[in-house]
């Protein structure tokens, strides 16, 4: 479980694909706090450190999570959202991110708004049904309060804060992110499936 409040901007040194999948290798100060096996969310993926020391860590990406995130993009110098995994005691600063992308998105539009930017995100059709106006959703990692609905997605308002310590500061028209809606919309309409079935 993580919160959506990004630790650092790590750099992948090497990626290493097989058929079988890929290993990523990431420089990143946070490295000194993984051992292996723990769980650490890149750019909004939940994955496993496999090995960290010296400075940075390896984790191994399956062909499922690179055929449904953009981790499949990234390539030696791309710049990746690092967040080690929640622990007990650890302030809940953002909102209930689980690493578990439910699809990528797409910029459409990056406007100047005062010191802020706002950002459209077109979203796959099935997911618009989770976004609500002013509720939370996760971007490449980082938690962010919806600004507006739009026909094709949402909008979001990043601050100064948020443009200069996480990849979405480098993010342009065309440019795909994961994204993960908020998990208590999901289990919400559950729950509305179990009532509606019981009427």
């Amino acid at each position: 479980m993580f919160t959506g409040i990004i630790r650092e901007v790590g750099t992948v040194e090497d990626v290493e694909r097989t058929g079988d999948g890929a290993r990523i290798r990431v420089r990143t100060g946070v490295a000194e706090e993984l051992r292996g096996g723990d769980s650490v969310s890149v750019n909004g993926v939940c994955l496993t450190t496999a090995v960290a020391g010296d400075g940075s860590f390896s984790a191994d990406v399956m062909n499922q999570t690179l055929s449904v995130t953009t981790l499949g993009e990234l390539e030696s110098g791309s710049h990746v959202n690092l967040e080690p995994a929640l622990r007990a005691g650890d302030p809940l600063g953002g909102h209930l991110v689980q690493g578990h992308v439910d699809a990528p998105g797409r910029v459409t539009s990056t406007a100047e708004d005062g010191f802020a930017r706002r950002m459209g995100i077109a979203l796959p059709e099935e997911l618009r049904r989770y976004v609500a106006d002013r509720g939370s959703v996760a971007i490449d990692g980082v938690s962010l309060t919806v600004a507006s609905l739009t026909p094709e997605g949402l909008e979001v308002s990043l601050i100064p804060e948020t443009l200069e310590r996480t990849t979405l500061g480098e993010l342009e028209e065309g440019s795909d992110v994961n994204v993960e809606v908020d998990v208590l919309a999901r289990y919400a309409e559950r729950l509305m499936q179990g009532l509606n079935d019981e009427n």
